[in-house]
């Protein structure tokens, strides 16, 4: 009845809503009037322990209970330990009575079973205005790993257990331990024969078979037991069974006294330890303490728990716990035995030092001296003061840093000098320091240290001096040498350098170095130059203006090339020597001297007749010209009167190319009438001579047609513009000597009459000056070309000088009969300038085919020659052709 009207209140609660009916004091005292006063919620398997992976997602239900309360109950996480933000608040879900609670995993749940492996939730129930403590003991165990089976049982002999005939079906007899925390395995027996009768499940428990044991006493089971995971890892075990008959119902234990030491970080819910009695179907019981805060004891296997967390520093009491547990037969009570069980709880190192500064990062300069302080820890033991600490360095695989620092107890110290330039440009020392307490297991904290190494400009940059070779003919800009500047500071090598203000003739590079040549240099002025080089080097320093110099001295010796020709004295003689018939007799010699080399002698040089040397009359020894004798016999070998020598000499070094220089002798002979022809009395001989056949090569130059075509239309232009030239100079003269008289003449119209008569004279003294400066410089250009006629060829052609001057005679008088007249200068011109074109197109055609040369500079001599006549000294001469 008291259910209906709890069911029909709840209904009015859902239909017409809370606030319309009653609030949640008026519901309280309802159900505290509707049910007993003993009723609670039911809540089964307490202290909870789950297991999960660390892979879990945020969100992921860790935990489902579900329990019985009349009215809406609270469900909340009252705390967790350590202390995380791991875990949501329970949700709550249900109807009527029956309720749901559920635990999950927060957002910010990031689980890792090397770090914390257990977590111990404490939810706090509350119904009807009673509240429950629920502990929860979360498990974490790591995602990855295999079966690993311990104990005996992994081993090859394996593990051995006994049991009674008489043991009841179903029992557990023995549990396969693996690593703590894996789960999702599955364990089967994989013996043959009588052994497929026992069983054992997901959590290795072996279970006796359903039939039992009776009549197997004496009995040994062989269990091959196999542990496989999803993965298809494994591992496997024996278990030996061996099965005891049942012996008369005592229950006894073979000690009286049992002692465990447990850590005191040994969570709720685990083993502290086990008791085991002899007899069939024992049981165990805590008869004192009644009730035990801290521990309880499985009825069936004697496994003693712990209820609580052994914190130590809440409850020093826990340290040590005496325990007196009975064994007994439940069918036969009187049957039992007695022991004294003494629990003891060693205290647990929980707590890593702390150390102030946590975390050092600083920088030094890299001059740094060895035994620098660079930090002092000051450490501290949340779970002892009186700990004590040991303090090392753990360097990251780092060469440089091994040996960089040093501790002296806390005090962090420089080792040895921390070069910069060794390790630039990231010059970084790590290292850590790890501070162990004197706490049971040991707890460690790690202090990173990160410095950083400055740069200091240490060294100066320096240069070893050199000694550079340069030739006196180099251009401007040449590279002379490169000056190698060093600095051992980083960044290697950043120099910069400069010379002395006072070299006017070099440049070097500021960055690279480079040495050039800016002026011209003479080996004959200065041979060597010095210089002197600064190196200033740059950037090296955390202080940008903290910089080095240093110098160097330069050496630059200058070549001596060739690059003067030899210069004789004296370069050109007029001699008169007689043909005496002597030989080897000494006509002149020559002083020459090459500023090159001063000191050269006489015979460094090389004297060649190059030219005028008919006959071979002449043959130079060193610097002397000697002559032979000379033939001016009608009969005999006819010589010249007058030798025109151009001698060669040619210098030897001291570099290529040679240079050379042509000295001119000429060289006047006087016949001495005794001298005998050259040519010698034959004596009879007896047999015929034998020919002798003579092969004279002679070099010339024969151009091709089109070059002569255009050589001689350009020779035509150039006379042509000559010739304008020519005829409209007159005029213009006589025109600007016209206008002047006449300007004149206005000018002095109204002052006299004979001022005009004098002005008329004057123009007409002037034209006649004109015309007659006019003549003579036609007249001496004729003369100086040296025309001559051979009286032959038409009557223009027969007296060219005499006709020419006839010419200019008669112009000079046509200009005395039209004097001022413009027009009739310009007809002389031009009259003028055709008779000179024909003579000169005549005499050139005909002396161009006598053209023999050794050169085209020879030919270009000889063309020019029929006009100007070559005075000497001229280096070239030529031969006509017979």
């Amino acid at each position: 009845m008291k259910l209906l009207c709890l069911g029909g209140l709840i209904f009015a609660l859902e239909m017409w809503g809370a606030s319309g009916l009653l609030n949640i004091g008026d519901c309280k005292s309802l159900v505290r009037d509707l049910l007993s006063p003993g009723t609670a919620p039911t809540l089964r398997g307490l202290p909870w322990i789950v297991n999960i992976s660390e892979t879990q997602e945020p969100g992921s239900v860790i935990h489902i209970f579900s329990f019985n309360c009349s009215c809406p109950p609270i469900v909340e996480l009252d705390s967790v330990n350590p202390p995380s933000s791991f875990f949501n608040q329970p949700s709550l879900s249900g109807y009527y009575t029956q309720y749901l609670a559920k635990v999950t995993l927060s957002s910010a749940a990031r689980l890792d079973a090397r770090q914390v492996n257990h977590y111990q939730l404490n939810l706090k129930l509350t119904c009807v205005e009673k509240t429950w403590n629920l502990p929860l003991s979360v498990e974490v165990f790591e995602a990855r790993g295999h079966p690993i089976c311990l104990g005996p049982f992994a081993s090859t002999a394996g593990d051995k257990v006994q049991v009674l005939e008489t043991v009841e079906p179903q029992s557990l007899i023995y549990v396969v331990l693996l690593r703590r925390g894996l789960t999702g395995v599955k364990m089967m027996i994989t013996s043959h024969q009588d052994a497929r009768f026992f069983y054992i499940n997901e959590l290795g428990q072996v279970l006796t078979p359903t039939q039992g044991l009776i009549g197997s006493a004496y009995k040994h089971f062989q269990l091959k037991i196999l542990v496989i995971d999803g993965q298809g890892n494994s591992c496997q075990g024996t278990l030996t069974v061996e099965v005891l008959p049942n012996p008369s119902n005592k229950v006894f234990f073979g000690i009286q006294f049992q002692t465990f030491n447990i850590s005191e970080d040994l969570e709720a819910g685990r083993v502290a330890g086990q008791i085991r009695a002899n007899g069939s179907r024992v049981r165990y019981e805590i008869t004192e303490p009644v009730p035990c805060p801290l521990y309880s004891i499985s009825s069936v296997d004697g496994l003693i728990r712990t209820t609580a967390p052994l914190d130590l520093g809440r409850n020093p009491g826990a340290a040590v716990t005496k325990l007196q547990v009975m064994a007994y037969d439940p069918l036969q009570p009187s049957t039992s035995a007695q022991l004294s069980v003494t629990i003891n709880v060693q205290p647990t190192n929980t707590w890593a030092p702390r150390c102030t500064p946590a975390l050092l990062v600083t920088q030094v300069p890299e001059t740094i001296p060895a035994g620098s302080v660079l930090m002092t820890l000051a450490c501290s033991d949340p779970d002892s003061s009186s700990s004590t600490f040991h303090y090392q360095l753990r360097h990251h695989n780092e060469t440089k840093s091994n040996h960089s620092f040093r501790l002296q107890g806390p005090i962090l110290q420089v080792n040895s000098t921390l070069d910069y330039d060794s390790f630039a440009p990231n010059v970084q020392y790590r290292t850590t320091i790890l501070v162990t307490d004197s706490g049971q297991p040991p707890q460690t904290s790690e202090v990173p240290v990160l410095v950083t190494v400055t740069p200091v400009n240490e060294y100066s940059p320096i240069c070893p001096a050199h000694t550079f070779l340069v030739r006196e003919d180099a251009p401007h800009g040449t590279l002379v040498g490169t000056v190698l500047g060093s600095d051992r500071d980083y960044p290697p090598n950043n120099i910069e350098y400069h010379i002395s203000d006072s070299s006017a003739n070099f440049y070097i590079d500021p960055r690279s170095g480079k040495l050039h040549l800016l002026a011209s240099l003479d080996y004959e002025k200065q041979k060597t130059y010095t210089l002197v080089v600064f190196l200033t080097d740059q950037d090296q320093d955390q202080d940008s203006t903290h910089r080095q110099s240093g110098s160097c001295t330069i050496t630059i010796e200058v070549q001596n090339v060739n690059d003067h020709a030899p210069e004789c004295e004296p370069p050109f003689q007029e001699l008169t020597i007689s043909s005496a018939p002597s030989i080897n007799a000494e006509v002149t010699r020559w002083t020459c001297w090459d500023r090159d080399m001063p000191e050269q002698a006489p015979g460094a040089f090389s004297f060649t007749i190059v030219g005028g040397n008919s006959n071979g009359r002449f043959y130079m020894r060193d610097n002397i010209l000697f002559h032979n004798v000379f033939s001016f016999q009608p009969n005999g070998l006819l010589d010249s009167h007058t030798y025109e020598l151009l001698v060669r000499v040619t210098d030897k070094g001291p570099t290529l190319p040679l240079f050379s220089t042509t000295a001119v002798v000429i060289v006047h002979v006087i016949p001495w009438m005794t001298t005998v022809p050259t040519t010698s009395t034959k004596p009879p001989m007896i047999s015929s001579p034998t020919p002798l056949l003579v092969t004279r090569i002679e070099d010339y130059w024969a151009p091709e047609a089109w070059f002569v075509v255009v050589l001689t239309v350009t020779g035509v232009l150039l006379l042509t513009v000559l010739g304008w030239l020519l005829c409209r100079w007159p005029g213009r003269m006589a025109l600007s000597q016209q206008t002047g008289g006449q300007s004149s003449q206005t000018l002095l119209l109204d002052s006299t009459r004979r001022n005009e008569n004098s002005t008329g004279e004057l123009r007409k003294k002037k034209n006649d000056e004109t015309s007659s400066i006019l003549s003579l410089v036609l007249l001496s250009l004729f003369q100086s070309m040296g025309f001559e006629m051979e009286g032959r060829g038409s009557s223009l052609m027969a007296e060219p000088r005499t006709l020419l001057q006839a010419e200019i005679i008669s112009s000079a008088a046509a200009q005395e009969h039209v004097a001022g007249s413009e027009a009739n200068l310009n007809s002389m011109g031009k009259s003028c300038f055709k008779k000179l074109v024909a003579v000169l197109f005549w005499k050139w055609v005909r002396y161009i085919k006598g053209i023999q040369a050794d050169s085209f500079l020879c030919w270009c001599h000889t063309l020019m020659t029929p006009y100007f006549p070559p005075a000497p000294p001229f280096p070239f001469s030529y031969h006509p052709r017979p």
